[in-house]
């Protein structure tokens, strides 16, 4: 499997994990803070087991600008499937403008 695949793959993983534990959270509006905090915690140590390795193998085949870029626009189609779903905030035409615009500096970060 190519690296920029392979980084591909890792980094969509990292980022549901990540998105659970930063956003998850949301939808548990009477749980005590310090228990959102610890289970946050505990679910970012699985992001960052598949984001140190993303970035390692990325590396091998992009520029670090090139990964970040790729990162931050896996993000956010990760969020806003999350947003949608699991925070019923559905789909705004505004926010896929916005992400297209941000596709947009993916395509030309990696020209």
């Amino acid at each position: 499997m190519d690296d920029r695949l392979k980084a591909a793959l890792l980094l969509l993983c990292s980022n549901v994990f990540m998105t659970v534990a930063w956003y998850g959270h949301l939808r548990f509006k009477k749980a005590p803070l310090i228990v959102a905090i610890v289970a946050s915690w505990g679910i970012a140590f699985f992001e960052y087991c598949l984001q140190v390795p993303a970035n390692r193998v990325g590396y091998k085949a992009l520029s670090a600008y090139q990964l970040k870029v790729m990162q931050e626009a896996i993000t956010l189609i990760v969020f806003m499937v999350f947003a949608a779903v699991w925070l019923g905030e559905g789909f705004q035409l505004k926010y896929l403008a916005s992400f297209a615009l941000i596709l947009t500096a993916v395509v030309v970060a990696f020209r």
